[in-house]
């Protein structure tokens, strides 16, 4: 099921090419909302031992609580000297604030201190930042007289994306490090090691990278092999190329200590392979998603094999699209131990390369199993370190598991921007929940399921939008301790609950038709999962959700939530009844009982009647379009009633009298009307009118010009509390369970709302 919490206001569908549709939840995000004058604002660290949360933007440098990011935030204002913003502002780079100090760079040096980096008005500074041994002393504050340079640590453009991991002391970044921004690198500093990096403007090496994740990963139980990867897009290396971007998995040894007479301070071990995402057509051409926006790697038991996830978008303008790719280690292993790439013949083609191979083999580490005699790269011969230095590519390209998408988006007006993934434990297996950060500022909820076809269905749980403001995602962190989703833009940060189970009712075929792996049905409502529940009233089927299996016994209870009202229309008007899907993979029905019959007839979309995906239009009404109105849902071969109203179709003839006497002009016939009577053209119209229903909407007016005039704030308020309204529904109970058919018998009473429609 999907957003079973939307309003029931209609919302615009985001149309990608799942039926689902975006939710409203402003309500829920809670943001971050200390007053700073400040912007882009990056998750950079989670600290759950300390249960803080640590954020960069322009000139501070936040401390968040992860109970309550709002409660008791820790700030630290760094700009950069007046004196330097001026030399900046004077070098013509201020153009869209960019002279300011850019957090970029926040790691863990040890228990007590971080190292911070910022791009310092296009002059990259670091420093240490105290932030106490425990979360309960709220210190958080500069070191005095600890800051150094920031170059080959921190980009000077703050529009330039760098990577970073520290490790042993040691800093490794992907990052620029020149003021006009046309050298990047990849960059060892600090540390006891020698200054690294790659080879300056190579474009066989790092051609104008996007530098995306640093990660390290080890091959083996032997540190010496340990490897630290680089996930990057760069631009093709051939003129006219197409694709004009390919995305790049990166990686070099930490032991690399450069070469002896050539590569001196520079990477002997720097491989890269080409990573594809791409989805065969039906004449054989891919369709490939080029750019690689995220990457998240997925912990498993095994610390050498993590599971890589990478959402990855279109190049080019010809059509908008993202999908979700996820890679092996096994796989991404087996092209570094592959050919390498090389140009040879006539056209000077890329083909693999197929001479000798030096030893040890190019790319391997130092000390590690395959050459436990070598204890440095600077021991390594001559031909090896040119041969690494001309052929740092791989022949083969790393494809996805299944050779194809995880999750895909085409021709949608929206991009991912931002992954992050979650192990769920439910009852029926383990579950990958993806939570997909777009470029309108919403989040999407998802997950895929194998089916019993080897192919597999993707669910839209839900969607959130985060930011009252649509903007870009930058980034988002889960905090497995605390249930909790945290997201960042340049807008600001806030947080989400992982899972928000209540929302899907107290129902049990509800609970179940929602399919989310974090909820189940526990007897009374649906609830977070929990392996200690007890077995006998806990249901849930993630895989199936199916709900007459699931909820024999217990579905007596599953039209608990429909909606019953009544709705009024003026002759030759439109009106729009309302019944919104609560899932994206559900059919929905709307039947007619009309007055003084006992037959349903089912309601198709032809002539002056048109279906939408939020609801019946009914244009023209004729006084034969009043009647019962039911939208019924079925899933999973479970039907399910959304909405029950009542239309009572006003004539027209009578209106327009009433309104000429009044001195209001008539109604134009087949138009809406937007005419609201004062209470004195009310008692008018009353006085004509003889339906049955008229002495009930006279409570109802009459409640709220009373109550209206008392609280002018909000009269709906006022009227929601009188006691005659509360007269008028008791009055109204009886009337409508007298439509109530044998397929519903079973149903709960519940109140009606009396709705009377503009139309």
């Amino acid at each position: 099921m999907h957003c079973p919490h939307c309003p029931l206001s209609p919302s615009l569908p985001l149309g990608f090419s799942s039926p689902s549709k975006s939710c409203d939840l402003l309500a829920l995000p809670h943001h971050f909302s200390f007053l700073l004058n400040s912007t882009d604002y990056r998750i950079l660290r989670m600290d759950e031992d300390h249960d803080r949360m640590y954020v960069g933007s322009k000139d501070y440098i936040l401390s968040l609580d992860l109970h309550d990011i709002n409660k008791e935030p820790l700030i630290i204002h760094w700009p950069v000297a007046p004196q330097r913003k001026t030399e900046c502002v004077l070098s013509g780079k201020d153009t869209n604030g960019e002279c300011g100090n850019f957090i970029r760079l926040i790691e863990p040096w040890n228990r007590t201190h971080l190292y911070v980096c910022g791009t310092g008005a296009y002059n990259p500074v670091c420093t240490y930042v105290d932030r106490g041994r425990r979360s309960q002393e709220y210190i958080f504050r500069l070191e005095p007289g600890k800051v150094d340079s920031g170059k080959g640590k921190c980009p000077y453009d703050p529009k330039l994306n760098s990577v970073s991991a520290l490790i042993n002391g040691e800093l490794y970044a992907g990052v620029y490090i020149d003021f006009m921004g046309t050298d990047a690198s990849i960059f060892r500093t600090l540390g006891k090691q020698t200054a690294m990096r790659t080879d300056q403007y190579n474009s066989k090496w790092l051609n104008d990278p996007t530098f995306i994740k640093a990660h390290l990963i080890p091959d083996s139980a032997e540190k010496n092999d340990d490897k630290l990867y680089f996930f990057f897009r760069e631009k093709a290396s051939e003129m006219g190329q197409s694709p004009m971007a390919q995305s790049r998995i990166g990686r070099i040894c930490l032991n690399d200590d450069g070469g002896h007479c050539c590569l001196v301070n520079k990477w002997s071990t720097f491989l890269k392979a080409r990573l594809i995402c791409s989805v065969p057509g039906v004449d054989g051409i891919e369709t490939h998603f080029d750019e690689l926006r995220d990457v998240f790697i997925q912990p498993t038991q095994d610390t050498k094999n993590p599971v890589i996830y990478g959402v990855f978008s279109v190049s080019g303008s010809v059509f908008k699209g993202s999908a979700v790719c996820v890679y092996s280690m096994a796989d991404i292993r087996q092209v570094f131990n592959g050919p390498y790439a090389h140009k040879e013949g006539p056209n000077y083609q890329w083909v693999a390369y197929t001479g000798k191979i030096p030893y040890p083999r190019p790319g391997t580490c130092p000390g590690g199993t395959f050459t436990p005699n070598m204890k440095s790269t600077k021991d390594y011969p001559d031909e090896v370190i040119n041969f690494m230095r001309n052929h740092p590519t791989m022949y083969h390209a790393v494809y996805p598991i299944h050779k194809r998408p995880l999750v895909v988006r085409n021709n949608v007006d929206y991009e991912f921007t931002t992954i992050t993934v979650d192990q769920v434990a439910a009852a029926d297996g383990s579950y990958e929940v993806l939570f997909l950060g777009t470029d309108r500022g919403t989040v999407q909820k998802v997950i895929v399921l194998p089916r019993d076809d080897l192919q597999t269905e993707e669910l839209v749980l839900e969607e959130v939008e985060v930011f009252r403001v649509p903007t870009p995602i930058t980034t988002m962190k889960i905090s497995s301790k605390r249930q909790q989703l945290y997201v960042g833009s340049v807008l600001g940060v806030t947080h989400l609950a992982l899972h928000r189970c209540d929302v899907y009712g107290e129902a049990c075929a509800d609970c179940c038709l929602a399919r989310d792996p974090y909820c189940a049905w526990d007897g009374k409502s649906c609830t977070r999962y929990s392996a200690s529940q007890k077995r006998r009233s806990r249901r849930q089927d993630v895989k199936y959700g199916n709900p007459i299996r699931q909820c024999r016994g217990y579905n007596s209870n599953a039209n608990k939530n429909t909606l019953e009202m009544v709705q009024y229309g003026v002759e030759g008007s439109t009106t729009f009844l309302e019944c919104q899907a609560r899932s994206p993979h559900v059919s929905l029905k709307w039947h007619l009982q009309r007055e003084n019959s006992d037959r349903r007839k089912e309601i198709r979309s032809e002539g002056r009647t048109v279906k939408t995906e939020q609801g019946l239009l009914l244009r023209s009404l004729q006084s034969s379009d009043s009647g019962v109105y039911q939208c019924t849902s079925t899933e999973k071969n479970f039907k399910h009633t959304l909405v029950k109203l009542q239309l009572v179709v006003l004539s027209s003839r009578t209106v327009n009298s009433v309104l000429v006497e009044t001195g209001n002009p008539a109604l134009p016939p087949l138009q809406s009307s937007a005419w609201t009577p004062s209470a004195g053209q009310y008692k008018d119209l009353l006085t004509i009118l003889s339906q049955p229903e008229m002495g009930l909407i006279n409570q109802y007016c009459q409640d709220y010009w009373q109550l209206g005039e008392g609280s002018p704030g909000d009269p709906i308020l006022a009227i929601s509390k009188a006691r005659g309204l509360k007269e008028l529904k008791e009055q109204k109970k009886p009337r409508n369970r007298r439509h109530h058919n044998d397929e519903n018998k079973h149903e709960d009473d519940k109140d009606e709302h009396t709705n009377l429609a503009e139309t």
